[in-house]
C-alpha cells in the first residue's frame, strides 16, 4: 500500500510539474514510470516467490489484477501518460497463473469443508429433536438453506473481485461441489426419515427440509 501510494503520488508530481522542465525527447515521465514499475514488480515477484498465506495470495492477486492496473494506472491524472508507456503486469504470467491455481485450490477446499461442517451441524440438530426455526412463518433451516448458498456465493464473489477469469474458474469448480453436497444432504435426510419417525418434531423437521429445496433450486 505504501509503495503504491508513493508511486501514484510521485508520478502525479512528475506529470504535472517535472516533465515540463525537460525537452520532450527526454521522455522524463516514461523514465520515472518504468523505474517505479520495475521496482514495484520486483517486490511483487519477490513476495510471490516466498511462502504466502491464503489471505496474502488473495491480496497480491488483487494488486496484480485490480488495484495496480485499474485504480492506480487509470487514475485521471496519470492514465493518459501511462497509456503511452505500456508498463505491463506486476507479475510474469506464469507466476500469476501459479498463484491463481493456489488460490483456487485453497478456496475450493475452504468452501467444501464449510459445506461439510454445515451439514454435520444440521444433522446434529435433527438428532436433538428440536423444533426448527421459522422464516416468514414457515419451518426452514436457516443454517442449511441460507448458509450453504451464501458460502458458495461469497466464494464466487471473492474470486470475481480478482478477475473475471478467476471467478469463472471457481464457479466451475464449485458447481461440481454443490451436487456432491446435495447428494450427501439427500442421503442424510433419507436416513433421518427412516430412523426417526418417533421424534416429537419429526414432521416439522421434514417440512423444514422440504422448504429448503426451493432455495437450493
Amino acid at each position: 500500500l505504501h509503495m503504491g501510494k508513493t508511486m501514484k503520488e510521485d508520478l502525479t508530481v512528475v506529470a504535472k510539474y517535472i516533465k515540463q522542465l525537460y525537452p520532450p525527447e527526454f521522455n522524463v515521465f516514461s523514465i520515472y514510470a518504468e523505474l517505479y514499475h520495475n521496482y514495484f514488480a520486483s517486490q511483487a515477484k519477490k513476495n510471490a516467490e516466498s511462502h504466502l498465506e491464503d489471505k496474502d495470495i488473495y491480496l497480491l492477486l488483487s494488486w496484480v489484477h485490480n488495484f495496480y492496473p485499474k485504480e492506480m494506472r487509470k487514475d485521471h491524472a496519470l492514465a493518459m501518460e501511462l497509456d503511452k508507456v505500456k508498463l505491463g503486469s506486476l507479475l510474469p504470467s506464469s507466476l500469476s497463473k501459479e498463484l491463481e491455481k493456489k488460490y483456487l485450490d485453497s478456496e475450493e477446499i475452504t468452501v467444501k469443508n464449510s459445506l461439510s461442517r454445515c451439514l454435520d451441524k444440521e444433522i446434529q440438530r435433527w438428532k436433538e429433536d428440536k423444533e426448527p426455526e421459522k422464516l416468514n412463518g414457515h419451518f426452514q433451516s436457516e443454517l442449511l438453506g441460507i448458509f450453504v448458498i451464501q458460502s458458495i456465493y461469497s466464494g464466487q464473489k471473492r474470486a470475481e473481485d480478482i478477475s473475471k477469469a478467476v471467478g469463472e474458474e471457481l464457479s466451475r469448480r464449485l458447481l461440481k461441489e454443490l451436487p456432491a453436497f446435495l447428494r450427501s444432504y439427500r442421503d442424510a435426510f433419507e436416513d433421518f426419515k427412516e430412523k426417526s419417525k418417533k421424534y416429537r418434531y419429526y414432521k416439522p423437521i421434514l417440512i423444514a427440509n422440504i422448504n429448503n429445496c426451493w432455495n437450493f433450486r
